[in-house]
Order: structure tokens, then sequence, then C-alpha cells
């Protein structure tokens, strides 16, 4: 059973030019795009759909206003689909067309798998010197002026039944890395990937929907770079950039439009079937090693004024 990935997201959306804008920005490729919606690539060929809110062909909403409407993930083979059909097949709403398997999570959010469209894609990272470890000689270190990201590398969700949507998701093949026990789970759809393609969050308001999507860019310099680019545009960040201690990770969230956040990301753990998951109290310190309030001014390059620092966590 082989789960590659996200393959593609589908928003509803109330406003599809400011949408198409904000996706423009980020550095997807327009691969279609008309009255009744757009889509939007990553150099992988994962795809961001934009469709009207209202457009009675998208799966229901699993909560009011923008948000996405369904997360179709990639498989490696047909019978990797077969080895699913028998889970899905008994979730609300299932159904097979064109080769996708399509059900419902125990959050109300569709689900669907098909054999992957995704490609590989030849990636050249910046090296980095390291002490005892010289990588670039010679060599300036890479300055992106905008991001170009790879692929859709992680969804985040909240959950107001964190064991139902986890036992779903287990139960169709993803693997536990890491959690906060009652509170979240951070699941990756292989055994040997990175640290999480999927976390599912529970928060005391019981709430359910979209906290944020991810996109896997380069390296660190391209989140600068593309999180410049994107205040220079005039969006707004959410956080950062900053670094997260559970992955490693380092990020640039910013106000999505079609719904939630959005997040640049890079250098995450990469985990094997030798990874025993761990159980972590969460708080500030746990979801960011440091983080930068406010973002960076794409023009000055500087902090933007930071203000009053809320130090509530993700989960309160």
């Amino acid at each position: 059973m082989a789960i590659t990935g996200i393959d593609q997201v589908c928003f509803g959306v109330d406003d599809l030019p400011r949408c198409r804008d904000f996706f423009r920005d980020w550095g997807l490729e327009s691969v279609s795009d008309g009255e009744t919606g757009d889509d939007w690539a990553t150099l992988n060929g994962s795809i961001v759909s934009l469709r009207p809110i209202d457009d009675p062909a998208l799966p229901a909403a699993f909560e009011d206003g923008n948000t996405i409407r369904e997360i179709i993930w990639g498989v490696d083979s047909v019978a990797d689909l077969d080895h699913l059909r028998p889970v899905l097949s008994e979730t609300p709403g299932f159904d097979e067309q064109d080769g996708t398997l399509r059900g419902t999570d125990p959050n109300g959010l569709s689900v669907a798998f098909r054999v992957t469209r995704t490609r590989d894609v030849d990636i050249e990272p910046s090296e980095t010197n390291s002490w005892g470890r010289v990588r670039r000689v010679d060599t300036p270190s890479t300055v992106y002026e905008r991001a170009q990201p790879i692929e859709i590398g992680h969804a985040v969700l909240f959950t107001n039944n964190l064991e139902a949507a986890g036992a779903f998701y287990r139960s169709i093949g993803f693997h536990l890395s890491d959690e906060y026990p009652g509170r979240g789970q951070f699941l990756r759809c292989a055994e040997r990937g990175g640290h999480h393609d999927l976390f599912l969050l529970e928060t005391p308001q019981g709430r359910h929907g979209l906290n944020h999507l991810a996109f896997t860019v380069r390296d660190i310099h391209e989140i600068f770079g593309g999180g410049l680019h994107m205040s220079r545009c005039g969006w707004d960040t959410q956080l950062g950039p900053g670094r997260h201690p559970i992955s490693s990770a380092y990020f640039w969230y910013f106000h999505n439009p079609a719904g939630g956040l959005i997040e640049y990301y890079s250098d995450e753990d990469y985990l094997t079937e030798n990874w025993t998951p761990r159980a972590i109290e969460p708080g500030p310190t746990k979801f960011a090693e440091w983080a930068i309030s406010g973002g960076l001014d794409g023009n000055s390059r500087r902090q933007r004024q930071a203000g009053d620092v809320n130090r509530a966590f993700l989960t309160e």
C-alpha cells in the first residue's frame, strides 16, 4: 500500500479574481482558467483548484465560508485503490468514477484517491556550509526573488473528534509520527517520508475545518524570498518566518483568501519505520522554536512593527 501524497486540493471561494491573484503571487503556474474556476500547479504537478463557492459540483463544505472542499491523495497503482476500496466504501457519499475513489472523512471533508498524476522533479537546493562540512566553495548562496513551490506538502485540519479522525486515516495507511496526547496527531502517508502529510488538531472549541495548507520549497532561502515577495505584493503574514522544533522545518504563514492559512516550508525531518512516535505536551515553544510576529517587510527587508505579542498557542 503506497499513498504518495497530496495530488490535488479544491477550494470553494467567493472571489475568484482575488484568489487567482494570490496563487499567481504564491508562485503556482496557471494550467486552466475560466469563469467557472481555475487550476494552479506546483512544479511536481500537484494542483490547487479554485471554484465558485456556490458551484453545485463541489462536495459539501465542512465549515462556513471560503474553505477547502476536497483533498485528492495520490497512490502508486490501481492495486492500491483496490486496497482502499473496502474502507472508503463504508464512508458517507462513497463514489467511484474514472479511476478515482471518493468518500467522506469523520470531519465531513471529501477525500479522494487516484493513481498519482504528479511527476518527479530534478531540484537543486543551495548547498550549506556547516562546521566541519563545507559543501559550497567559491560560490555565493542563492538569493530568491520569489518562490516556486515544489509540491503541496501537507494539510492541517481542525477536528471535533481526534480519535475517530486519526483512526480513519490510520486505517487507510497513514502512520503516526508524533502526537499531542488528546489534542493532535501528526500523520505521514508512508513509512518513509517527511514528518507529516496531515496534522489533525482538536481544540477545546470543538470546531472542524481547515487550519492551513502547506507548500514545500527548496530551502530556507526560498522561504525568505517567497515570503518577502508576498509581502511586497501586499498579502498579510500570519506568522513567520520561524522554525518548528517538532518537525525541524522552517516556515512562513500567510492569510489565504481561499480559506484558512497557507505556508511555505522546508527542511523537515525525514522518518522511517525505525522512528518511535513521541508524546509532546503542546505549548508556544513546541509550536515555534522562534518566529517573527508580523513578518518581514518586503521592501525594507526588516521586521514589521511587532506590537503586542499574543503568546496563545494554536490549541488554546
